[in-house]
């Protein structure tokens, strides 16, 4: 593994034999209409019953082969699903802090999670019984959670056991309790179980068997993103964009190694698909391996041997939670039993930023991806032009999509839509550590542009999120101050001072300080601004 990128995880080459039942496709119809020509062009793709060959027909121009073909299934299989019933990765175990709540959504239903006095995760619905207030915008005391409206506090299994205002002589009423989720902490990834009302499956708690092998390291980041986490899985399963899109970002994504690829499902159940791909050039020799899980669980591993004969694995895992229409936050995580002494060398903010940068990249067209579906309200296969020799994943999520669809609040499938059935939630005041920021950064008496709470914004996008990237940029602030400040100083020592041996010593001191300031400056920025290409710079 050269370096622990996004675009990385999709040049794997697999070299372990593939214990998954090959499924084969059915001959495929698809139609076409353009704006441009009087007629709409018809294509049809037949498979000869005695040679086993294609044959294509066509009414108008070509590529009748090289599309996945809308009306390949004409009824559409239907799965039992609760969206409720499934664990949801909600945060990074490092990251959730020790001292206050922390409020998260899986779709639109809100929650808080925090720490107790003894440590333990505790997950309750972010509302206050008593007025409806947000829980997260709350404190910890001595453990328990406490409502800043009233002062009602909460511990354990959601029990009020403090009422400032209720009388000494008043017992506290049972309905003076919150609902509560159970959570679980599973590999550094905090999990909840969204039913109140079925107990927690253990046997669908995700557990990756690369993270768990001796000696396994990872770089994991978490990104919160402004754009439906369907469109964001369909984003991490399309291995195609990567050369054009991630062109030069890391040391594999080359613009000129764009090329068709060769797909084969070998696994399709009612809980998501796995299968391989390759260049079509090579035929789909040292295919890569990917495979999807529900939720929300996407993960591509692979097994290389050293040049010590020692087996390693790699993995490249990707959760990614629905937090809203039209939002999403993904916790990514690269991981491999020996890698390169080049990734110490760098440290790990600077990996951070790299992955920002590559979700920054996609960022515009998947953000306008998410609107053109909200306002066509149709399913994809009547917007999408899905290729055969890049587009297969995307259609298979799809696919799964139309089965499962309707457990969930709302979907957009290959032949199936939901559309959401109540309004978005729309956050006009920071909240939480948003709100904590922006007041550490007063601008005008309004939000610092670095810290206001935008999911545009790389700041509140990952570095609210990241304990390491958010020390890094309070140090690199600190000592930028003091060496601005140091260097000021010296120049003032120099022009005080007669001998110019002096001043040029303390004159250069300056300059080196100014410098590192100026060092410092730009790793701040370097952290904090958005990813710009080159013709969109003003």
């Amino acid at each position: 593994m050269a370096v622990p990128f996004l675009s990385s995880s999709l040049h794997l080459t697999a070299t372990s034999p593939i214990l998954f039942t090959k499924v084969t496709t059915t001959p495929i119809i698809h139609r076409t209409t353009c704006t441009a020509p009087t007629k709409p062009r018809f294509h049809l793709l037949r498979r000869s019953a005695a040679a086993g060959t294609a044959v294509v027909d066509q009414t108008e121009g070509g590529g009748g082969e090289v599309f996945i073909n809308p009306e390949e299934e004409k009824r559409v299989e239907v799965a039992d699903y609760d969206w409720r019933e499934e664990w949801y990765p909600l945060y990074l175990t490092r990251n959730v802090p020790e001292d206050a709540p922390l409020g998260l959504t899986v779709f639109d239903s809100q929650i808080v999670l925090y720490k107790d006095g003894e440590g333990t995760f505790r997950c309750y619905e972010d509302r206050c019984p008593h007025r409806l207030a947000k829980l997260s915008e709350g404190q910890l005391i001595d453990g328990r959670l406490e409502c800043l409206y009233h002062g009602w506090q909460f511990e354990g299994d959601g029990k009020c056991v403090k009422i400032p205002q209720l009388p000494a002589s008043a017992k506290i009423p049972k309905a003076a309790c919150v609902k509560t989720y159970e959570v679980k902490d599973s590999q550094g990834v905090v999990w909840v179980w969204m039913s109140t009302k079925t107990s927690p499956n253990p046997e669908k708690l995700p557990w990756f068997e690369h993270f768990a092998r001796p000696g396994f390291r990872d770089i994991s980041t978490t990104h919160e993103l402004p754009y439906d986490h369907s469109i964001l899985l369909e984003n991490l399963m399309d291995p195609a964009h990567v050369p054009i899109s991630h062109d030069r970002t890391d040391f594999t994504a080359k613009r000129e190694d764009a090329q068709p690829l060769v797909f084969e499902v070998t696994e399709r159940t009612n809980r998501g698909f796995a299968g391989t791909w390759g260049p079509a050039k090579d035929g789909g020799k040292g295919s890569s391996l990917l495979r999807f899980d529900a939720p929300c669980v996407l993960q591509y591993n692979r097994e290389f041997e050293g040049k010590d004969g020692v087996k390693n694995y790699f993995s490249a895992l990707f959760l990614c939670r629905p937090t809203g229409q039209g939002k999403s936050m993904i916790i990514s995580r690269f991981g491999v039993t020996k890698r390169s002494p080049l990734v110490s060398v760098f440290p790990q903010w600077y990996w951070h930023q790299n992955a920002c940068k590559i979700f920054e990249q996609d960022m515009g067209f998947l953000s306008s991806q998410n609107e053109v579906l909200m306002k066509e309200k149709v399913p994809t296969k009547d917007l999408y032009l899905n290729l055969k020799s890049s587009d297969t994943w995307v259609a298979e999520y799809r696919k799964w999509m139309d089965k499962v669809g309707h457990g969930m609040p709302y979907h957009f499938g290959h032949r199936t839509i939901s559309l959401p059935k109540v309004p978005p939630v729309v956050e006009h005041a920071p909240a939480g550590i948003i709100a904590a920021l922006s007041a550490s950064y007063p601008a005008k008496g309004g939000i610092g542009t670095m810290h206001a709470p935008n999911l545009a914004n790389r700041y509140f996008r990952h570095i609210i999120h990241c304990r390491s990237c958010s020390k890094a940029i309070k140090s690199f602030e600190l000592w930028k101050n003091i060496l601005s400040a140091t260097a000021v100083v010296l120049v003032t020592l120099a022009i005080l001072v007669v001998s110019r041996q002096w001043k040029a010593v303390l004159l250069g001191s300056a300059a080196l300080c100014s410098a590192a300031a100026y060092g410092c400056l730009r790793a701040i920025e370097l952290n904090t601004n958005n990813f710009i290409r080159t013709h969109r710079r003003l």
